[in-house]
């Protein structure tokens, strides 16, 4: 019971942290909808269950012995953020909420944008890895320790998938929206901050 009520805590504690997965929803439920904000939730809840899936195959070892891999890992999600980030504070504001899927991203757009956003941030590696790690007993069932991951992904849906609800509300969207041009700096400003923060960081 010990074992499952830090995975718990850890959990909620490191979803509700705002970061890039975050900035994310908020921007696409904003400019896009409801139907975007939650399909880039699901897209984050996918990514999480790449990172559970290596680390119970073991390369999560790898990542934490392996300074070399680690930080190319660590690299190649900086650049992600920051150049999502420079994309998004360079948009001139002129995009228009669709909820009919009509224009700006498509289903499987928002899913992607979701998905490599959480399977390239570092961050979540670090959650997983140290999670598995420093929780999860070397007598723990596979079933169990799938349990967890299964958790993780599911937390992180609901928990981005009420981001996205609340922000794509009509009159907050609006709101919004005539702020859109200062909301894409807002947002991209912290995007490129977190990607040069993650990359510098040892």
């Amino acid at each position: 019971m010990t074992e499952i009520l830090a995975v718990a805590l850890i959990t909620v504690l490191a979803v509700i942290s705002p970061g890039a997965d975050f900035a994310m929803v908020v921007r696409n439920s904003c400019l896009y909808g409801r139907r975007t904000g939650l399909l880039g939730a699901a897209g984050v809840a996918a990514g999480v269950l790449v990172h559970v899936t290596y680390t119970m195959l073991g390369v999560g070892l790898l990542i934490a012995s392996s300074t070399t891999l680690f930080t190319a890992i660590k690299l190649a999600g900086a650049v992600y953020l920051v150049y999502i980030g420079v994309r998004t504070f360079l948009d001139r504001g002129e995009l228009t909420v669709d909820l009919d899927g009509k224009s700006g991203l498509s289903g499987l757009g928002a899913l992607r944008t979701g998905f490599l956003t959480n399977v390239l941030n570092p961050k979540t590696t670090l959650f997983v890895v140290s999670t598995f790690t420093q929780v999860v007993g070397p007598d723990t069932a596979l079933w169990q320790q799938a349990g967890y991951g299964l958790f993780m992904s599911l937390a992180h849906f609901g928990w981005f998938g009420l981001v996205a609800l609340f922000f794509s509300h009509a009159r907050l969207r609006t709101a919004v929206l005539r702020r859109q041009k200062a909301l894409n700096r807002g947002i991209g400003s912290v995007l490129v901050g977190l990607g040069v923060t993650l990359g510098l960081a040892r």
